[in-house]
């Protein structure tokens, strides 16, 4: 822990300059405009370029960009000709700049509904906003950063915060320009807006727009500015909604790797690829490796580097073999297997025999039926307790696979833990897909809704089926799908916690115990495999307690940002592209 010696330094130092001279962020505004004002947002700084005198100084400020940060110059004038000063190291944004009028801007109406809006304030916000950010493809900042320009009079921090929960499920940054450097325009400009994809709730972003925007209009702005890619549709038509209108205003940036995909010719077919794949191929090209799509419709590609070539398809490359891929599609097999290397496993018989199946429900009293190969989730039935439901499982499987196996059910979490090189590098709790009610719209409405938010979020890859085992589920709970649920009222949909069919993901690497990714470890050492998601039934990701359920060969690493998982795959591929960046992400977690 620093000290609070150590603390108030931070907070003294100036994390806005100029580039002249220093700036106190206590200047009142009636005094001169500062010059090259410079702020620094621990993802990168804000150039405002309309404080510069010239282009050449412009250049200059982006020239002192950091490594791994993304600074922008904003409010640029000519930028024709701030590029023909350095057409090699800059590029315009693609872009477009809105302003809302803050002096004809009237708050909305609606209000939050199971979540409410507030101020960052402690450092558990701070690393809950880091994670939004990986999740949403955005430099990550520094927790620190955060924390120590909590009370910033220039920058403003909002969240938005789950109330049954307490989780952070989006964010919003706004920048006073008045006290950043006595604006004569009395400006502000919103930045970083962030919605967790898998909030169970509509408007979040709409909710911290409006905050920020009332919060700059009490302190007497004119006007709220933001930049939006071009092509951002949904944004766009979010912020059109709000009142922001288009303004001829332009941003210019480096040519740098995290702003590879918009400066450089495109991947053929990269927009095709699903967030699975599509994470891989852009650490990979952060790291000078080179990325040829070969099947973008079924996430293959192949990576080179140093004379060495990779096939891949997502996280399974050439260097896992035919056997451990067989291994891992018999879920029986991969039981056999993980028991004799000393790991936990449910009972489990398979469905061939009913009256064997019979005895083996009232034995259990609980049963999970699912086919004997298969994958993300389809033909499994999770909590059957009684044999019509059992059988009707049993021939859902069977489209799935012919050989369908019965397991003991055990209560508890969904874990995954993501082994590379037979090292946990991420762990998350999966929990299955739920819906809030509003007192108005009956579940098959509200399931649709629900889904439809998480199909946008993640490139069609989640949706819930409204199917047999939906329905199941919701009449073990005394409900129909035309029951409407009271407001706020949360109703678990599926029983099965399978991201693609709805359920959401919940990093927990921080507190995983030992004894688990020592048996994850374990797992994949005699499955001989190097890349895997191994799932586990667990009391507590925090406990030791576990049964081993199955192993996936091609485990979804984009579900697990901000963990290092593609740097870590990347770094076994190609060890030699490996950066120091990577070893120090790379370090976080080693198995007990």
């Amino acid at each position: 822990m620093r000290s609070e010696k150590g603390l108030d330094h931070r907070l003294r130092r100036l994390r806005v300059h100029s580039m002249n001279a220093p700036i106190d962020e206590g200047r009142d505004s009636g005094k001169r405009p500062r010059e090259q004002v410079v702020l620094d947002c621990g993802w990168g700084s804000l150039i405002f370029a309309q404080t510069f005198k010239t282009n050449e100084d412009i250049v200059a400020a982006l020239r002192q960009e950091r490594p791994d940060r993304r600074d922008i110059a904003f409010y640029v004038r000519d930028p024709h000709v701030l590029l023909s000063l350095a057409p090699q190291e800059t590029f315009l944004d693609p872009s477009h700049t809105y302003r809302l009028d803050l002096s004809t801007y009237r708050a909305g109406r609606r209000s939050p509904k199971g979540y409410f809006i507030r101020r960052l304030a402690s450092e558990a916000d701070a690393k809950a906003v880091n994670a939004i950010y990986a999740s949403r493809g955005m430099v990550t900042v520094s927790p620190d950063f955060f924390w120590a320009n909590r009370d910033s009079r220039s920058l403003a921090y909002f969240v938005a915060e789950e109330e049954a929960t307490g989780e952070i499920i989006g964010t919003v940054t706004g920048v006073d320009h008045r006290r950043l450097f006595d604006d004569p325009e009395q400006g502000s400009s919103l930045w970083c807006l962030a919605v967790d994809p898998q909030s169970r709730y509509p408007g979040i972003g709409e909710m911290l727009v409006r905050r920020l925007a009332e919060y700059m209009q009490a302190r007497g702005a004119a006007y709220l500015d933001l930049s939006v890619l071009h092509d951002n549709e949904q944004a766009i038509g979010l912020y059109e909604k709000l009142g922001f209108r288009r303004i001829p205003v332009f941003a210019v940036k480096r040519k740098n790797p995290i702003n590879e995909k918009l400066f450089a010719s495109p991947l053929e077919e990269y927009d095709a690829l699903n967030p699975y794949a599509r994470i891989i191929v852009d650490e990979a090209r952060r790291r000078g490796v080179h990325a040829q799509i070969t099947d973008a419709a079924g996430g293959f590609f192949r990576l080179s580097y140093g004379g060495l070539s990779i096939h891949c398809r997502e996280s399974l490359s050439e260097l896992t073999s035919g056997v451990a891929v067989s291994i891992c599609d018999d879920k029986a097999v991969t039981r056999r297997l993980v028991s004799a290397a000393g790991l936990n496993v449910p009972e489990q018989i398979t469905a061939d025999d009913d009256e064997a199946v019979e005895g083996f429900l009232e034995k259990h009293g609980s049963v999970v039926v699912k086919p004997a190969r298969g994958e993300q989730g389809r033909g499994v039935s999770v909590g059957l307790t009684n044999m019509p439901d059992v059988r009707r499982a049993v021939a859902e499987a069977r489209q799935t696979s012919n050989r369908v196996l019965v397991e003991a059910c055990f209560e508890g979490e969904d874990l995954r833990l993501i082994v590379i090189d037979h090292q946990v590098v991420a762990a998350a709790i999966r929990r299955p897909p739920r819906v809030v009610g509003d007192g108005q719209k009956d579940l098959k409405e509200l399931i649709e809704q629900q889904s439809r938010r998480r199909a946008a979020a993640t490139g069609g890859e989640s949706n819930i089926p409204i199917d047999e085992e939906a329905q199941r589920c919701l009449a073990s709970a005394g409900r129909t799908l035309e029951t409407v649920p009271d407001p706020g009222e949360e109703v678990v949909v599926r029983k099965t916690a399978n991201l693609h069919t709805g359920g959401s993901i919940h990093d927990v690497t921080d507190i995983v115990h030992p004894k688990l990714v020592e048996a994850a470890c374990l797992a994949s050492h005699a499955i001989d495999i190097p890349v895997t998601g191994i799932d586990f039934m667990v009391k507590s990701p925090a406990e030791p307690d576990y049964v081993f359920i199955e192993a996936n060969e091609r485990p979804g690493l984009a579900n697990h940002e901000p963990q290092p998982t593609a740097e870590r795959f990347i770094d076994l591929l190609f060890p030699l592209s490996r950066t120091r960046r990577t070893q120090d992400a790379s370090a976080r977690m080693e198995p007990a």
